[in-house]
């Protein structure tokens, strides 16, 4: 559709209209009544195609269900796409929003050092590992 931008718009509009309808009523019965209805339709359809596209609105940021700094929790996180709470959002968010924390954190705005797991939480499975010996070297036999 270039033509139509360097000034060969009305000829060729003409043209291309005259093609598809001859192509279309080749393949279709057309009664003689709506030919020229089909013919309007036609060329509204290909001038509208040759105008800009129109400018797409700004687009908003979504507003989270609870304010940023309320969805951290000690025993939990809420989630700012549907309000519920977790302990853990990395898998409900892949799971039901096919997005990755990353993705969460720049759709939301989010610092990188956003937690995606309850602070409790982490801190109970620390002390776990911490109690299973687990992060520690092992001891040599005797040999």
């Amino acid at each position: 559709m270039t033509e139509i931008a360097l000034g060969k718009g009305p000829e060729l509009l003409v043209e291309l209209t005259a093609d598809i309808v001859a192509a279309y009523v080749s393949n279709h019965v057309v009664p003689v009544g709506d030919l020229s209805h089909l013919i309007a339709d036609v060329h509204t359809a290909l001038s509208s195609t040759s105008s800009p596209a129109p400018v797409a609105a700004a687009v908003e940021k979504p507003k989270p269900p609870v304010p940023i700094k309320k969805s951290i929790e000690d025993d939990y996180l809420i989630c700012l796409e549907d309000g519920m709470k977790f302990k853990s959002l990395k898998r409900h968010l892949m799971t039901h929003y096919n997005m990755t924390p990353e993705e969460y954190r720049e759709k939301w705005g989010l610092p990188a050092d956003y937690p995606m797991v309850a602070p409790a939480y982490a801190e109970a499975r620390s002390r776990l590992a911490k109690e299973m010996g687990l992060g520690q070297r092992r001891r040599r036999g005797k040999a």
